[in-house]
């Protein structure tokens, strides 16, 4: 069986109403991309507000999410565990196995996920799941399997553009913004 060429779409694709958790990869998406070290050579690492919101609320509406990166930070585990993000997995070298992985972990298949990515190390995962998005930066290969492209670029609100995204294709856009907006 021969791999399809990087701009090739996803054998499988689903409406976002079908989606029960949304996956991200950091680098890129949840961040801007840049890896700041200090002197003692620990990294630091910038996050966006209003994806921190979205992320939350993404969870409070009852749906799962999770994070496959290729990178290990342990400032991502700290921002992560603020947003009550369940499945994180960090320093992989092979993303379509930890796919596989967070299956078994949430009981959710990869039809049933989202993923948002930005460059050439999520095209495995962006094959496999069943709504593949990229941010607004996206490598050209990433944005050609996305079903998705985010207005914004990422570290930029692109988490939030992706939510909102998928909340108002299943109908909970309004739901969402009423957790906040109460008399």
């Amino acid at each position: 069986m021969s791999t399809p060429p990087p701009t090739s779409k996803p054998s499988i694709s689903v409406p976002p109403a079908d989606i029960a958790l949304l996956a991200l990869d950091v680098d890129g998406v949840l961040t801007d991309g840049s890896i700041w070290l200090d002197r003692e050579g620990h990294e630091l690492k910038r996050y966006y507000a209003a994806d921190g919101v979205a992320l939350r609320t993404w969870g409070r509406l009852g749906l799962q999410s999770a994070v496959i990166t290729g990178r290990t930070s342990t400032s991502l585990l700290h921002r992560l565990a603020e947003l009550g993000v369940p499945h994180v997995t960090q320093g992989s070298k092979d993303k379509a196995a930890a796919l596989k992985d967070l299956e078994r972990a949430s009981g959710v298949p990869a039809a049933r996920m989202a993923f948002l990515g930005d460059d050439w190390p999520d095209l495995p995962v962006l094959r496999r799941v069943g709504y593949p998005m990229a941010v607004g930066d996206a490598a050209r290969e990433v944005k050609a399997l996305a079903k998705f492209v985010t207005p914004r670029d990422g570290g930029r609100g692109a988490v939030r553009d992706a939510v909102e995204h998928l909340l108002a294709g299943m109908g909970l856009l309004s739901k969402a913004v009423a957790l906040y907006d109460q008399p």
